[in-house]
């Protein structure tokens, strides 16, 4: 198991910082938030992209992903805006040597055909420049397509290899779908794990691992010794939720007990 956190549980932290964060907490990559608040965004300059390159090169630490923030089933976004997004991000990723680019479905309330149809068709056109790029899109498993099943619906629609999914454990598990349930119905198309823990269906502030009720020892089990598994600790939407620098290294360690390593 290789482990990465999200650059959201330290929201605004200079990348010199991030860095030493990983190293220090044994944490082997970083999913980079890439926001216009945050320090890396897709309005970065060259000089400013090879800085941050070099400062993970530096420290031994991979940038797994570019988080960002493109809604593909959102049917009130034009095509050519959600375009525009996901090459904006397509190109930063490129450039950090990133694998991956994450987007939301963002498809409303209840999803449905429209929203799927939506998705894929976006997804499809962008598979290409994805491919040209070294890089490949991850649907999220969220809001209106949280479960795994409704996340495959779309990426199988596309059918494209570098259109794939990142699984959020939170949001399966909020939709009612046991873990072995997810991995089997993603299966190749799964590009890694996102992992947090909370407190109940009704309170989703972010705990420690292990502090919370979320099936991580389950999720962890059905997954493959090369999966990548990141850290989402949702600080920047939580502001009074505990820091998670301190949090990192034993975060680290349950999970590694919990692989029995």
């Amino acid at each position: 198991m290789k482990l990465a956190f999200s650059t959201l549980g330290v929201p605004g932290m200079p990348i010199p910082e991030v860095a030493e964060l990983a190293v220090s907490a044994g944490y082997q990559g970083v999913e980079l938030r890439g926001h216009p608040e945050e320090p890396v965004h897709p309005g970065l300059g060259a000089a400013e992209r090879a800085s941050v390159v070099k400062e993970f090169a530096r420290a031994g630490v991979e940038i797994l992903t570019v988080a960002g923030y493109a809604r593909a089933a959102d049917v009130t976004v034009p095509d050519s805006a959600f375009r525009d997004e996901v090459d904006g991000l397509l190109r930063l990723a490129r450039d950090l040597g990133a694998s991956y680019v994450r987007v939301f479905p963002g498809g409303g309330d209840t999803g449905g055909q429209e929203a799927d149809d939506t998705a894929a068709r976006r997804l499809g056109a962008a598979a290409e420049a994805a491919a040209d790029h070294g890089v490949r899109i991850l649907l999220e498993t969220h809001d209106s397509h949280r479960r795994g099943v409704d996340a495959e619906r779309v990426v199988a629609a596309v059918g494209h290899p570098q259109v794939g999914v990142v699984w959020d454990l939170m949001h399966t598990w909020l939709g009612g779908e046991p873990p072995e349930v997810t991995r089997a119905t993603l299966g190749p198309y799964l590009g890694y794990v996102q992992v947090k823990d909370i407190a109940s269906a009704e309170d989703t502030t972010p705990l420690a691992l292990g502090a919370g009720v979320l099936p991580l020892g389950e999720c962890l089990g059905t997954l493959s010794d090369d999966t990548w598994v990141c850290w989402e600790y949702e600080k920047r939407w939580y502001e009074g939720a505990a820091a998670l620098p301190p949090l990192l290294a034993p975060g680290r360690a349950h999970l590694e007990g919990l692989l029995g390593h």
